[in-house]
């Protein structure tokens, strides 16, 4: 099948998810939010090419949010909405990114009151424990209970001001989308393309140049006898399970799994089965580490963070029915 055939026959089946959606929702507000997740969903997914809830919304306001500590954007729409909190990933322009942007202004359309603060590491690609404290201001600063919607390695920050007790208990829910759970985990991933959980086993080819920007973002992970490792597979995962304990303590500050009992809010993990910048086992991993009033949301329709590999219809009518269910939970509280 062609690229535009198979691209056609996705848009085609969000579409028809939609006016399914459409047809089976029931009168009054529960109506109203199911109608609303299904248009973010198909706009979304088609990367705004088709834009429902754009036509059927008006435009959100963008301003400035006044947050010690933090470089934050608030956006809302002309009828207010509960508070949000979006946590971007790998993002050089931080809350100016135009994906992180859009998905503000989307999230706003949505009936959300988004506050985006910029994430200092992540404009860089690097992860590190100062990012969790501009997270934890934005929360401070919102009306209680909040919800979190964090994006890709994002999640690192956003799960453990979630875990903060100055601020936990402010937080409703916690999305995370493409999250990870233990940064040894992902750090591995990175370098070798290896993942598991328990007996899930995976493999994933990056090309050299990501790998050699993430080295360079992140040299201070990488104590010199694993540097040295790096050019064999087999001696970086060797290097990568015994790291010096300088690394092992900063890989440990930066994993969620770690506090993911401290967490109060319910969590929704969303991932990709064929994510490849960060494996699906990392959000099994973390639902293992807090399994109460968590759950775990498999889908081949994402990517990463953006539209998966066709699939058919049934399968698009089954994850699409549960994606717009998780997307109604968060409107509809």
């Amino acid at each position: 099948m062609a690229p535009r055939e198979v691209r056609q026959r996705k848009v085609a089946g969000l579409r028809e998810l939609f006016v399914a959606v459409l047809v089976v929702a029931p009168v009054g507000p529960a109506a109203r939010d199911l109608l609303v997740a299904g248009a973010f969903l198909v706009e979304f997914l088609t990367g705004g090419a088709h834009r429902p809830l754009s036509a059927l919304t008006a435009p959100p306001r963008r301003e400035a949010l006044s947050v010690a500590g933090a470089a934050v954007d608030r956006w809302v729409g002309p009828a207010g909405g509960g508070p949000l909190v979006l946590v971007h990933g790998y993002a050089p322009a931080g809350k100016d990114e135009p994906r992180v942007l859009e998905a503000a202004a989307l999230l706003a359309r949505a009936g959300f009151d988004v506050a985006v603060p910029t994430i200092p590491g992540l404009t860089r690609g690097r992860l590190r424990p100062d990012d969790v404290p501009p997270v934890v201001a934005t929360l401070a600063a919102r009306a209680a209970p909040t919800v979190m919607v964090a994006v890709s390695v994002g999640s690192g920050p956003a799960l453990l001001a979630a875990a903060d007790p100055a601020v936990r208990d402010r937080v409703r829910v916690v999305l995370s989308l493409g999250g990870y759970a233990s940064a040894a985990e992902l750090l591995r991933f990175f370098l070798t393309g290896e993942y598991a959980w328990n007996d899930l086993r995976g493999r994933v080819v990056h090309e050299r140049e990501v790998v050699r920007w993430f080295l360079e973002a992140n040299s201070d992970l990488l104590d010199t006898p694993l540097r040295e490792a790096l050019a064999d597979p087999a001696r970086a995962t060797a290097a990568l399970a015994a790291p010096s304990p300088a690394v092992a303590s900063l890989l440990a500050a930066l994993s969620p799994e770690r506090v993911a009992a401290g967490i109060h809010a319910r969590l929704v993990l969303v991932h990709g089965v064929h994510d490849e910048a960060v494996p699906y086992t990392e959000s099994l991993r973390l639902a293992a580490a807090r399994p109460e009033r968590t759950q775990v949301v498999l889908v081949h329709l994402l990517g990463h963070v953006e539209a998966g590999r066709p699939q058919a219809w049934a399968s698009v009518l089954r994850e699409g029915v549960a994606l717009i269910l998780v997307l109604y939970g968060l409107l509809a509280g």
